[in-house]
């Protein structure tokens, strides 16, 4: 059961495993980038052995916007997110990598762009766009190659589906099918659900401290089954689109009508 607390306007998911040292700066940023606003912050720690529960658990006693999940065993950063996403309260979800490489401050324009597009019950994802990426001439060019993939096979036209900061609504999100690695595939998952995906230009940058999860040869070894299962999805999935529950009139407008029929 989701924890009672206050209203809130955006939930954002942070999903982390062994990032000490990257944990505090970016809570404060995020608290920047909403201040004022009604928001959570809900770091999910998957099974980190380093200094990252610490850090997480100071963080608890001065940032009153923040919880945090844990997981016992290591699940990988999907089932990380899937666990934010179940116990958060925000209407809208955003969704950031643990490293510090994304930028907090792009999370308005994100939110804009699918408050803006979200009409006539049109499902949207605002997906970020990196420009300029602080990343290694290795994981550009492996980024390259997973993009022809993905553009080739799954007719992904977002630029850049590897991105990690996102919104969307809790509803849609909690629509798309849960796999492990799906974090990869949410522009393709989006649309075949029927949405749209907004691609929102945003900064990228270094690290601050901890190192890359990612091993270029296991991530693309592993990438090759996930494709051939989205591709099972794409192929079998119905565009279910958008479901609203239908209200009955009120009592008192049916009896207004019913005498302004008889007159």
């Amino acid at each position: 059961m989701r924890a009672t607390r206050n209203p809130v306007e955006i939930s954002i998911l942070v999903p982390v495993m062994n990032e000490a040292g990257n944990i505090r700066p970016l809570i404060d940023e995020i608290c920047s980038a909403f201040a004022g606003r009604q928001f959570e912050i809900i770091y999910i720690d998957d099974a980190s052995n380093d200094a990252t529960a610490d850090e997480l658990s100071a963080a608890l006693d001065t940032v009153p916007q923040l919880r945090v999940l844990r997981h016992t065993q290591r699940a990988g950063q999907s089932a990380a997110i899937r666990s934010g996403l179940l116990q958060a309260n925000g209407n809208l979800i955003g969704v950031l990598d643990g490293d510090g490489q994304n930028v907090p401050a792009d999370f308005p324009a994100l939110e804009s762009s699918v408050i803006a597009a979200s009409k006539d019950g049109k499902m949207v994802m605002a997906a970020g766009i990196r420009q300029r990426r602080a990343d290694s001439a290795m994981r550009l060019l492996a980024s390259r190659g997973a993009k022809w993939v993905r553009a080739s096979l799954l007719a992904d036209t977002h630029p850049d589906s590897g991105c990690g900061i996102k919104v969307l609504p809790r509803t849609l999100f909690l629509q798309l099918p849960f796999f492990n690695h799906m974090h990869r595939f949410m522009p393709s998952l989006v649309r075949r659900h029927g949405g749209v995906v907004l691609g929102v230009p945003v900064a990228h940058r270094p690290r601050i401290a901890g190192t890359s999860k990612y091993r270029i040869l296991d991530r693309l070894l592993v990438g090759i089954s996930d494709v051939l299962g989205v591709i099972w999805l794409l192929r079998r999935a119905p565009a279910l689109g958008a479901v609203h529950e239908v209200m009955a009139t009120p009592p008192t407008n049916k009896r207004t009508k019913s005498k302004k029929a008889a007159q």
